[in-house]
């Protein structure tokens, strides 16, 4: 159940994918729409060049990739959250593969993304879950949810109660995340 909204517009500047964030996927009053849809982010010196200054909608397309206003805001020791390390490897995937190459795969963790939220979520879960599909391959996520689904079916998680269903998934990506 993937929004309507043009996956190009979900693609941020900087490399991350709109799609994936908690304040794009919460009901709120406060959600968030996503980078490239309206200037909620014209604080961002990355959006601010790339998008309003040079007309593009990534980092990806300049010929000043990676420049250094990229790595201040987005580079090793820049950021601190663990959500924002797909950037780099998100924009050069653009480079080499094209953005429709790149967005096909965003689109794919999406769809997860909101099927976890939608079956495992209690409330809380929704930024863990968000961080696990920026981080951890389709495939990952999506062996994650069967082996729910199965220990579910087997009766070894209580499918009923929402909170153990969070706590069990949330164990299990966990578990693959190690392996990775």
């Amino acid at each position: 159940m993937t929004s309507s909204i043009p996956q190009e517009k979900l693609q941020g500047a900087c490399g991350l994918y709109c799609g994936l964030c908690p304040r794009h996927q919460s009901p709120s009053a406060s959600r968030c729409p996503g980078c490239q849809l309206g200037e909620q982010h014209s604080y961002c010196s990355v959006w601010r060049c790339a998008v309003q200054k040079r007309g593009y909608l990534t980092c990806a397309e300049c010929t000043d990739y990676p420049c250094d206003k990229l790595k201040r805001c987005i580079g090793v020791d820049a950021d601190s959250f663990i959500s924002h390390s797909p950037a780099y490897p998100n924009l050069n995937r653009i480079r080499a593969e094209g953005l429709a190459s790149h967005l096909a795969g965003a689109h794919e963790r999406q769809a997860l993304l909101e099927q976890l939220i939608a079956e495992f979520n209690d409330g809380r879960s929704m930024s863990f879950f968000s961080i696990a599909a920026a981080l951890l391959s389709p495939d990952r996520l999506r062996q994650a949810i069967d082996e729910l689904h199965e220990s579910i079916a087997a009766g070894s998680v209580d499918g009923a109660d929402v909170k153990t269903r969070a706590r069990a998934i949330k164990s299990t990506l966990q578990a693959l995340a190690v392996q990775d």
